[in-house]
């Protein structure tokens, strides 16, 4: 089913008060002044977005947009009016889990006062929901630091990940894999926000005595964003997934803990 998307144009990009172009959310007829999308244009737009959701979720950020129209049952015409590119819903879905992760890492650590039950809760919440499976890829590229210590181009450092790192061990990092074009919104901000606020719990949870010395912080990102194959059966699917984060739980704690 294809249902025309906007009033007077079929753009996908809007353009914020900061002068930004941005997909989805509005139809822009100049600068400054936009109007609301149609009740069934948002529909779908909200369709796409929980299939890409879902589809990149199962298949990666590789998966087809064909993919993501058959999940969302529209025409491709309709996501590639929304998104003008794959890149830019990739962005979109990227940018909303990635601050979704940020979110459930403050609830945890200003809810739980044990360090390990901080740590351990907003594993276990994000693997719940999902959004670990949909991090930026290069917030999950893990490497290896230079003799020298010098670092690649626009990596993004994990906080305190240096002093976490056994001697004679490689220190991981998380590395970019380019520089944002002009106008386009900088990617590292959100991660950075993310990184920062899952650092504290890591660092906590190490200085309370939980957690394995050589644990980092792209230790715990590769946790949540690790899923346990897909069953038909939900209960099945469930019982299976919280039974792996048992286990990979038990991998980072300390064993004095």
């Amino acid at each position: 089913m294809n249902i025309s998307d906007f009033h007077g144009s079929a753009t996908a990009l809007s353009v914020e008060s900061n002068g930004r172009v941005v997909a989805g959310g509005a139809t822009t007829h100049g600068v400054g002044r936009s109007t609301p999308l149609r009740v069934d244009a948002q529909r779908n737009l909200e369709h796409v977005l929980r299939a890409a959701r879902e589809v990149f979720g199962e298949l990666g950020y590789g998966a087809p947009m064909e993919d993501v129209a058959r999940r969302a049952r529209v025409g491709v015409g309709t996501v590639y009016r929304r998104f003008p590119s794959k890149d830019v819903l990739v962005r979109r879905i990227a940018e909303e889990e990635t601050a979704r992760l940020t979110e459930q890492a403050r609830t945890a650590l200003g809810q739980e006062e044990e360090p390990w039950e901080a740590l351990s809760c907003f594993l276990r919440t994000s693997v719940a929901s999902g959004a670990g499976r949909l991090l930026p890829p290069q917030v999950l590229r893990v490497g290896s630091a230079s003799e020298d210590g010098a670092e690649e181009a626009g990596e993004v450092r994990v906080p305190h990940q240096r002093q976490a790192v056994a001697a004679g061990a490689p220190e991981l990092r998380v590395v970019g894999t380019r520089a944002p074009l002009e106008d386009e919104p900088s990617e590292d901000s959100g991660a950075g926000a993310l990184l920062e606020v899952v650092g504290r719990l890591v660092d906590r949870a190490r200085e309370a005595g939980e957690l394995r010395a050589d644990v980092t912080v792209a230790d715990v990102l590769l946790v949540i964003a690790t899923a346990a194959p897909a069953l038909p059966d939900p209960a099945q699917q469930a019982a299976a997934s919280t039974r792996l984060l048992d286990i990979l739980l038990e991998g980072l704690r300390s064993r004095t803990a």
